[in-house]
């Protein structure tokens, strides 16, 4: 059986341009039995407000992912990196070393949200670096998309230095995908939009679900419309 994090149960930041939920312990937010699931530390819904955005910060020694779902998310970085992930597109920044950055709503006129994914790296102090890509929606629709995964993975999946796998999934209303992890791997289920079943049990917008050992899972398109899924499948 899954063990639920239910939406209404996460940490939440609120200030005049963030509206920020935690699925797991994050900045102020701090819950004892909320402090991530095996390598994944950090999963945040943000939605910014237009023509804000975060400062300069720093970050290392991490493998962060950026997968937008509504609007548009400019970046630029201390390296002289920049550039703006929309929705439908995964961008991985591997903090490495040390990287100061910044990150804004593109638009002056619309929210921005995103999910904002931290996975403990595998090797620390590598150099910084960035990819990033777009996943076109048939690529989502009624299947697990492998959107990151350890370089060699094939396809057209980002390469994480982290022993992760990250797939997306798009299901219409009843359809299913079915997902068989490695032995000894777990998982974690979050819906980023819409409703969907996980071997029938109910999820909508922003639960979560932790599966530490299963031979597989099924996932179903809930409600009339179904609903956007990601799977970590993680050492």
């Amino acid at each position: 059986m899954p063990t639920l994090r239910p939406a209404a149960a996460r940490g939440h930041t609120r200030t005049d341009w963030l509206d920020s939920r935690h699925s797991f312990s994050f900045g102020r937010y701090y819950e004892p039995a909320q402090t991530g699931f095996r390598a994944l530390r950090v999963l945040n819904e943000d939605v910014v407000a237009p023509g804000s955005g975060f400062p300069p910060h720093h970050h290392a020694n991490m493998e962060i992912l950026t997968w937008v779902l509504e609007g548009a998310l400019a970046h630029r970085d201390s390296a002289g990196g920049s550039g703006v992930i929309r929705a439908g597109e995964l961008q991985r920044m591997s903090a490495g070393h040390g990287i100061e950055h910044s990150e804004y709503n593109a638009a002056d006129d619309r929210p921005v949200r995103f999910l904002q994914i931290w996975i403990q790296p595998n090797r620390v102090n590598l150099a910084p670096s960035y990819a990033q890509r777009a996943f076109a929606a048939q690529a989502l629709r009624d299947r697990l998309c492998l959107l990151a995964a350890p370089a060699g993975a094939g396809g057209d999946a980002l390469a994480l230095h982290a022993d992760a796998h990250v797939y997306a999934a798009r299901l219409g209303a009843g359809a299913a995908v079915r997902h068989r992890p490695a032995p000894g791997r777990g998982v974690w289920v979050q819906v980023a939009r819409g409703e969907v079943t996980l071997d029938g049990t109910r999820l909508t917008q922003g639960d979560g679900a932790a599966l530490d050992a299963a031979d597989a899972l099924t996932l179903t398109g809930g409600g009339a419309d179904g609903g956007e899924v990601l799977l970590f499948e993680l050492a």
